[in-house]
């Protein structure tokens, strides 16, 4: 779980929240017609832009966007890969073959699965990235949904705002109905301003920034199943993945060995 993301969005709600209380009775920012116009005619152009198998994908987007970061798990996938590249001096890299698939991690079985049929290393090296551009062409489908609607909730605002002001000149001679008209325009167009800044377009930068640590754990994977294919000493691949962090990553895994067995698959003797 993505914790500075629910400590955002707890945050910016109970600021606008208590801002709201502050100035008045809570009841007043309520308006169901604002509600609908925002929302609904915002999903309601997402639905119209994208397809439908892609409108289908917008739950799971937002479950990626609130999930753990990826580069968490690169101390795992650091350990994977050295214990192959001793498996593979040791044993030959035939014995991969069996205990890749005890890795939850398909792009890594792809590529390993490649080493062990004997592909030439150039042609494992633009398949894995293929399949590295087709991860990101994906993820950009849902970067941009979220952008859209970033873009859509504020307009629908606006055409809230000119339906409210439409109804209040229409009884500009029954002075009741001029508050309520003016409510709707203002409300919603604080709906689409919230929903845009607080939701959608965080939410897009989130799933971009996930991207980006996707795309380059999977860059490390790249190399790791080379330096492996080439018969690399496992040292030297362990040093050569640990440099594309910081120069603090090197001591936190060795505080991680120290502390725990070794995370990936095991080693059989």
């Amino acid at each position: 779980m993505d914790i500075s993301s629910i400590i955002g969005i707890v945050m910016g709600t109970t600021l606008l929240v208590t801002g709201m209380i502050l100035e008045g009775d809570l009841r007043i920012f309520w308006s169901l017609s604002s509600v609908l116009i925002v929302f609904g005619g915002t999903f309601a152009s997402v639905m119209i832009n994208f397809s439908m198998s892609q409108v289908k994908t917008v739950l799971s987007l937002v479950r990626i966007a609130f999930a753990g970061s990826a580069g968490d798990r690169s101390h795992e996938i650091i350990s994977t890969l050295v214990q192959f590249a001793e498996i593979s001096r040791r044993e030959g890299l035939l014995a991969l073959e069996e205990r890749v698939h005890a890795v939850d991690e398909p792009f890594l079985q792809k590529g390993i699965q490649l080493v062990v049929d004997g592909t030439d290393p150039e042609l494992v090296r633009n398949i894995l990235e293929i399949e590295l551009m087709s991860v990101e062409d994906r993820h950009r489908i849902g970067h941009r949904m979220f952008d859209q609607m970033g873009a859509w909730a504020p307009a629908y605002g606006m055409i809230g705002t000119l339906i409210g002001l439409i109804v209040m000149l229409s009884e500009l001679d029954n002075p009741d109905l001029i508050g309520s008209g003016m409510a709707v325009a203002l409300i919603t167009t604080f709906y689409g301003s919230v929903a845009s800044n607080l939701i959608f377009l965080p939410i897009a930068g989130k799933l971009r920034v996930k991207t980006e640590e996707e795309i380059f754990l999977k860059q490390i994977m790249i190399e790791g199943i080379l330096s492996i294919q080439a018969g690399e000493n496992p040292r030297i691949v362990e040093e050569k993945l640990k440099s594309f962090f910081p120069a603090g990553f090197a001591a936190a895994q060795r505080g991680r060995d120290l502390e725990a067995p070794a995370e990936g698959v095991t080693v059989r003797a």
